[in-house]
Order: structure tokens, then sequence, then C-alpha cells
């Protein structure tokens, strides 16, 4: 009776090689068979058009700019946008696809980024309710930059802080080549990430854990599988944000 069960696994096995010898997927295939024989294979890195999560190319979400946009940003063309700041040193990568063009990079995009400092403050603003300190005379944790023809841009900055009522982000205000607005939207921080940097790198942040989740964040609650970044490193060494955002152009 084995015998009988085997020589049918045997046939099937050997119908189902032929059939796709026959499509011409053996060369797609045999990778996988390869793989699923060894134990010690690393694992193959999973990427999508959007990078987000999602799996799909989508339109990254439309968020406000407010309440402390840039306010000149052509002044500010940049890579280093820390000047006297400190905190743990963050690089953030940043990729600008084309919904468009199915998602393909987008190069020579214009790229503004801005964020908070590692005590909850905003350059440019102050002095009013919203912001007590007065910041109105420099332009800290802000900068522009244009995407190369991998629709990359890249800024060295600090791992921002936070504020009551937000969760930590990042504000992404993306043109085209002409200066054309096409998207303005946020970034995301891991929860696990924020925690280690608050409560381990307590002589740069003094507040401790943020007081807003992203699951109840008034921006991120609803789209944020989209807006997540992906952050690398460590307290020690500092921290590399990598995050796609998808545009139409």
């Amino acid at each position: 009776m084995r015998y009988i069960v085997n020589l049918l696994k045997s046939i099937l096995f050997m119908q189902r090689k032929e059939f796709i010898k026959r499509l011409g997927l053996s060369s797609l295939v045999a990778p996988f068979v390869a793989a699923c024989g060894n134990e010690n294979v690393d694992p193959i890195p999973v990427t999508d058009a959007s990078s987000t999560g999602s799996g799909s190319c989508t339109v990254s979400p439309s968020e406000t700019a407010g309440p402390f946009p840039t306010k000149s940003p052509s002044s500010l063309v940049m890579t280093d946008i820390r000047s006297d700041r400190t905190g743990i040193e963050m690089q953030i990568h940043i990729t600008i696809q084309n919904k468009n063009n199915n998602c393909a990079a987008l190069s020579d995009a214009i790229v503004d980024i801005w964020h908070c400092d590692k005590d909850g403050y905003y350059s440019e603003y102050g002095g009013t309710g919203m912001q007590s300190l007065n910041l109105q005379g420099v332009h800290f944790l802000r900068g522009r930059q244009s995407s190369d023809t991998n629709g990359l841009i890249s800024f060295k900055s600090i791992f921002p802080g936070w504020y009551s009522g937000r969760a930590p982000h990042i504000h992404v205000h993306v043109y085209d080549a002409t200066g054309k607005s096409l998207l303005v939207t946020q970034i995301a921080f891991p929860t696990d990430v924020c925690d280690t940097v608050y409560t381990t790198a307590t002589q740069f942040y003094k507040k401790g854990k943020q007081d807003t989740s992203n699951a109840v964040d008034n921006v991120f609650s609803d789209s944020l599988a989209n807006q997540m970044s992906t952050i690398a490193g460590n307290v020690a060494d500092g921290y590399v944000l990598s995050h796609t955002i998808i545009v139409s152009a």
C-alpha cells in the first residue's frame, strides 16, 4: 500500500514539474524549491511598490502642513538640517515614486521636510498659545532637497521629540520639478523605537514616553500603515529612517 501511495506522489510531482516546464516557469520556481529544502537559507527581502506595508501602488495619504510649515523653504536647500539642535543623530532617507508611472522612481522632485526638536519645539514659530517658546528667528530641523534618479532624498537630522496630543512625526511636502505642489503628508515612527529612545537617551529626551499613541493620533489613526517608517539603528550609534512616498505626478 505504501508503495502505491509513493508511486502516486511521484506521478503527481512529475506532472506538476512538466506543467511548470511547459509554462516556462522553471527558472522562477527552482530557487523556491531549493530554499524549501534548506533550513539555513537567509530570508529573501520582501519589497513592494510602496514600501509601506500595503503591497499596492497607492498614493500616500494627504495631511495638513500646519500648524508649523516652513515659511521660506527655497532658502533652506541643505542636507544637514540639525543646526544647533542636540539629540540622537538620525539619517532620513525618503524615496519618491510616481503613481502615474506604475510607481517608478520620480527624479527631480522637490522635497521639503520639517519636524520638532528633542523637546517638541518648532523653529520659525513661537510666542503664542500654539508654542510658548519663541523661536521665530531660527530655522533648525527644516530642509529641502531634490530627488535623484532613484527618487531618493536624504537628510541628516536628529530623532524628534514629541509634544502633547501628537505622536512623533515628520512633515513632508513634495513638489514636481516646476514647483507644482503634489502632496503634503507626514511620516510616523514605530512605537517600540520611540519608547527606547525616550526612556534610554534621557540626557536629551527628558519627558519620557509620548503621551499620544499612533493608534489614537488624529493624523495617523486612519492611515498608519501607509505612513509608517522603517527605522534601524540604536541609541549609541544613531538611527536610519527609511520611507517611501507615492505621489501622482
